[in-house]
């Protein structure tokens, strides 16, 4: 693709060949501003006609004020455009100008194309949200379920692709644009989604065989948001069956008795992670442009972790769970996973908001702001104080190397690194267990009398226990004591259960107690967030992952670089995880950024290339 500065440059040559002689501007009507498309400041700040956004009627505005200068009665007006300090427009203002509009006609490259790069060659003409969708589909086609040469194992990252769906909502988001432009930064823009989100054009199976007929009258509230976005809701992606484990095994359309495992496209001879892990694996692959999990211990941070990508797990009460299959509504958050902090932050705007059918959500009123884009600056990290706990390192060695050296590149960008202490109640806090066990069968059954399609027969976490079309060794077989996975959690008693998740249960006051912890540990500290390793290459580190679900806050991930060749598992990918305070994800989204773009460690799996 043209870089920006190469297409600047070529505006501003055109603009100086018409308007070289042009020392005046005409006054320009400013209309009141409009709902911002996208509010990173790089894209608005030199906004000249109140619409938020800077696009060519700025340009055209700026090329008739070429040659004015600070003397001018114009100048007020035109001043910000004035990206040199030189007191007069000149052709390299218009240069710097044309470098904020999101527009290419240069060649389009979707294999890690970012929000930006597909709305910039969608605006210019260059390609569809058509035609993105439907290489997407293509390549979903051509690579997931088949092995490539020099690889071991299918990705199987996908469950069902909605193309027809698709493709008619991404021929509706091209005339949209056609009628009115750019209208959302996610106009047109594919998304695939972990198979526990309703969707009402496809089932929700939650990666059970047993729930295959799952297709829901609605979509996840979430999933409300994406769509009022303009997104394309384009696949379900596969899943731990349930969520219950980190492998991302699942028997959704098999045959009874039969399973599939989730492979990270950097080696598919590991699995992706979990329990979001075809999530992972799909937009690591670039089998979509955005993709979302859901994390009650770590399932969109780990297989974040395991496929190079940036990964945000929001405060608890920031996104509606209605509409998703749960696994622990204490702890059960959904969120975005992307190749980019850029387009995490994106993605998360389109799906904040009060929710009546999740009450939780009432807990973020006038604590959201208009977008979390505009908390992305690259020197986010100046000036900032950063704590870690160096028994949260581990004993990794490419963990170990890989943690230290970014602690230096939080550094370099100016910020302070504070070792901790651990303080009082900190090991309670980490060693607090998930309510995967104690919560799955109440919580679920909540879902199964408000969504579960009338023709699936498993209607209860007993009766799913009892199917032939789940993972064999989770339900009742000849060979399994009582205590396999849904049998036992069948049986937890609505008495253990309010002890465990009620209002005065352990559980509940365990997760307040922790967040107060850690708040106060980070003001005493006066700590912007706190950072460790998210997990080893295809590996986790004791309870680092606990440490955001056991408190609801929130945690964003994003890579930190691979294991190099004299190491084990040469080429396994680490994050580092950035923690702060509830509903501080804009703060931590400008740290990562910062972060990401200082040091640019994400790779493109190399058996997943362009389809020729």
């Amino acid at each position: 693709m043209r870089t920006p500065i190469t297409r600047a440059l070529a505006i501003a040559s055109a603009a100086a060949a018409v308007s070289a002689f042009a020392v005046s501007t005409p006054a320009v009507a400013v209309e009141e501003a409009a709902s911002a498309p996208f509010l990173m400041p790089f894209y608005t700040e030199l906004d000249l006609t109140g619409d938020e956004l800077v696009d060519t009627d700025d340009l055209a505005v700026a090329v008739a004020a070429l040659g004015t200068t600070s003397t001018d009665a114009a100048w007020p007006g035109l001043q910000a455009i004035d990206v040199d300090d030189d007191g007069v427009l000149t052709v390299a203002d218009i240069a710097g100008l044309s470098q904020r509009i999101i527009y290419d006609d240069g060649p389009f490259e979707l294999v890690e194309a970012s929000v930006i790069d597909m709305q910039a060659a969608m605006n210019a003409g260059v390609t569809t949200s058509v035609e993105i969708t439907q290489a997407y589909i293509n390549r979903i086609s051509a690579y997931d379920r088949v092995v490539r040469e020099g690889g071991e194992r299918p990705l199987n990252s996908i469950v069902t692709v909605g193309a027809t769906t698709a493709l008619a909502a991404a021929a509706a988001a091209d005339a949209e644009r056609a009628e009115s432009g750019l209208t959302s930064m996610l106009l047109g823009i594919p998304v695939a989604l972990k198979d526990n989100y309703n969707t009402l054009d496809m089932p929700t199976t939650a990666g059970c065989g047993c729930w295959d007929a799952n297709q829901t009258t609605t979509d996840a509230t979430m999933v409300e948001g994406l769509r009022a976005e303009g997104a394309v809701i384009l696949a379900k992606a596969s899943m731990d069956e349930f969520a219950v484990n980190l492998s991302s095994t699942f028997s959704a359309g098999q045959p009874a008795g039969s399973t599939l495992d989730v492979s990270s496209p950097y080696n598919t001879g590991r699995n992706a992670g979990g329990s979001s892990g075809g999530t992972g694996a799909s937009i690591a692959a670039n089998f979509a442009a955005l993709g979302f999990g859901t994390d009650t211990g770590g399932s969109i941070r780990i297989p974040s972790n395991y496929n190079q990508l940036v990964g945000v797990r929001p405060t608890v009460g920031l996104a509606s769970r209605d509409g998703i299959v749960p696994l622990a509504l204490s702890q059960d958050t959904g969120g975005p996973m992307a190749r980019s902090v850029l387009d995490a932050a994106v993605a998360l705007d389109a799906v904040v908001g009060v929710d009546e059918a999740d009450p939780i959500t009432a807990r973020q009123a006038g604590l959201v702001p208009e977008s979390y884009t505009a908390s992305l600056d690259a020197s986010a990290l100046e000036g900032t104080t950063i704590g870690y706990v160096p028994a949260m390192i581990g004993s990794n060695a490419s963990t170990v190397r890989l943690f230290n050296a970014a602690l230096e590149d939080l550094r370099a960008q100016g910020a302070t690194v504070v070792e901790l202490t651990a303080p009082e109640g900190w090991a309670a806090i980490l060693a607090e267990g998930s309510g995967s066990g104690p919560e799955f069968n109440h919580d679920l059954q909540n879902y199964i009398d408000s969504y579960l399609n009338p023709s699936v027969a498993a209607r209860s976490l007993a009766q799913i226990s009892q199917s032939p079309n789940i993972i064999p060794s989770r339900g009742v077989t000849a060979s399994n004591p009582a205590n396999a996975t849904y049998v036992a959690r069948s049986l937890v008693t609505p008495e253990a259960y309010e002890a465990w998740a009620g209002p005065e249960g352990t559980h509940t006051t365990q997760l307040a107690r922790g967040k107060q912890i850690v708040t106060d540990l980070m003001n005493a500290q006066g700590l912007d967030a706190i950072v460790y390793p998210t997990g080893n290459p295809y590996g986790t580190i004791g309870t680092n992952m606990r440490l955001s679900p056991n408190t609801g806050m929130p945690a964003v991930t994003v890579p930190m670089g691979q294991a190099n060749a004299t190491e084990p598992i040469p080429g396994g990918g680490a994050n580092i995880e950035f923690l702060g305070r509830d509903f501080a994800e804009g703060d931590l989204l400008g740290l990562a950024y910062s972060y990401e773009q200082a040091t640019h460690h994400r790779t493109t799996p190399a058996l997943y290339p362009a389809l020729g």
